[in-house]
């Protein structure tokens, strides 16, 4: 393979790339959905609430209404005096949001049952206020049938919310504060952005290879150079594109988000982002309440000083270019296969499954790291791009790493051959929609 001639296919993949009307779109209005994701969720989060909603409460039980207290979000009129049918029947008159209807209080089981009507329905917000506030009557109402002086204030100083610390020792069995949610921060964070990357970056190249081939320019490009330094050449060149783009997204993101935010509030934002936390607590199953509301704070900032920010850095570089080789090399092959990306769902198949699993994966290694499935998934070569980096931030053994990185670029070699080969034969065959058949039968050729 010619150096020289690689270069020379690099450097017009990259021009002919960055000087396209899309090319410039997509890198201007990029950072603005960038900066609309970080933006948005704190002006939704401000706009989408229900306020000066009117609520007719009917409390047969006598418990309930006293826990009905007004908010912004709605305020409560009591009609407890009035049978509930007469009051149902003039819900419209009334100008009610909505009406709650309490039953009589049931003295065995000690509790009550709420109807809420509603012309429209109910907002989760409303149905979680109104559930809260019955839940603290009848809570309420079953301590005091306890008759136990001071029982409420008793319950309040059994209730424990121990907090763990957690420490990790060096070899010298130095000692050192950690927070386990922030690793898992981080881990999910590295995960999530080299699986877009590889992803991303590698579709590009099919599509690069499919428009070159649906409009000839390829038969001529292969009349001066060979397959397999315009595959690689093709490769090396989007993937300067994609970084040249992602550099200045990120730069323009951070212009937009940081002119953005003193009109909107630093205030918003964290309170998004502790609600974001809280969602993500949901999602995962962790205690994220302690590090959003700043009570681990010396543990947080001591495991982000405590970071091997170089071997993050480099695990992801060497992770991300090897990666996005071996899936661009497969997608290349792909794309020479076929002459409109109609046809490319077929054959994408197995090669985006593999990326999908290494993200569930990823997604959950922070539970186990070093269980079995998180460590094969960091050693399978399809896998390991997103899964390693998920294990990082925990720590993993130099040896670990080693094997997973050589096992990485020996599966590259083998699927850029492999690749190459399929190229060389796809890339001038046209009139006929290629199978699995057709690319065993292309390897076989010599």
């Amino acid at each position: 393979m010619n150096i020289r001639t690689v270069n020379v296919i690099i450097a017009r993949e990259y021009l002919t790339k960055v000087k396209k009307k899309s090319f410039l779109l997509t890198t201007f209005l990029g950072p603005i959905f960038f900066a609309a994701l970080c933006i948005l969720p704190s002006l939704i989060m401000l706009m989408a609430e229900d306020k000066g909603k009117r609520v007719g409460v009917v409390d047969e039980s006598g418990i309930v209404m006293p826990y009905m207290t007004d908010s912004g979000q709605m305020t409560y009129v009591d009609y407890s005096g009035s049978p509930a049918d007469s009051v149902k029947n003039r819900y419209f008159e009334l100008d009610l949001d909505a009406l709650v209807l309490i039953s009589e209080l049931d003295t065995v089981s000690r509790t009550v049952s709420v109807s809420a009507y509603s012309q429209k329905p109910l907002s989760v917000d409303m149905k979680e206020a109104l559930r809260a506030n019955v839940n603290n009557a009848v809570e309420e109402y079953r301590l005091a049938t306890y008759d136990i002086k001071g029982l409420k204030q008793i319950l309040e100083e059994v209730r424990a919310d121990v907090p763990v610390s957690t420490y990790t020792m060096d070899d010298s069995g130095q000692e050192k504060i950690t927070s386990s949610e922030v690793y898992m921060i981080v881990s999910l964070v590295l995960s999530v952005i080299i699986y877009m990357f590889i992803a991303m970056f590698s579709a590009m190249v099919m599509q690069s290879v499919i428009e070159e081939k649906s409009t000839r320019v390829v038969e001529v490009l292969i009349s001066s150079v060979n397959s397999l330094e315009l595959m690689f050449g093709k490769i090396m060149g989007v993937a300067a594109v994609a970084l040249t783009q992602f550099f200045l997204w990120i730069v323009l993101t951070a212009v937009i988000v940081l002119g953005v935010s003193p009109f909107i509030g630093i205030d918003a934002i964290m309170a998004s982002a502790a609600m974001q936390g809280d969602q993500m607590s949901m999602m995962t199953g962790t205690d994220m309440l302690a590090v959003s509301s700043g009570s681990e704070l010396p543990a947080v900032m001591s495991t982000l000083a405590g970071l091997n920010y170089g071997e993050i850095l480099l695990s992801f570089v060497i992770y991300f270019v090897l990666g996005y080789l071996l899936y661009a090399s497969l997608f290349a092959a792909i794309g020479s296969a076929v002459e409109n990306e109609a046809d490319t769902q077929q054959l994408q198949m197995p090669v985006t499954i593999p990326l999908l699993i290494a993200f569930f994966i990823a997604f959950y290694a922070f539970k186990a790291p070093d269980s079995q499935v998180v460590f094969w998934g960091s050693m399978i070569p399809f896998t390991s791009p997103i899964v390693m980096m998920a294990r990082i931030p925990f720590g993993v053994p130099v040896w670990e790493l080693a094997l997973s990185i050589g096992l990485l670029l020996v599966t590259f070699v083998a699927m850029a051959y492999i690749s190459a080969k399929i190229y060389k034969v796809g890339i001038l065959m046209y009139g006929k929609k290629t199978t699995f058949r057709d690319l065993y039968k292309w390897l076989k050729q010599k």
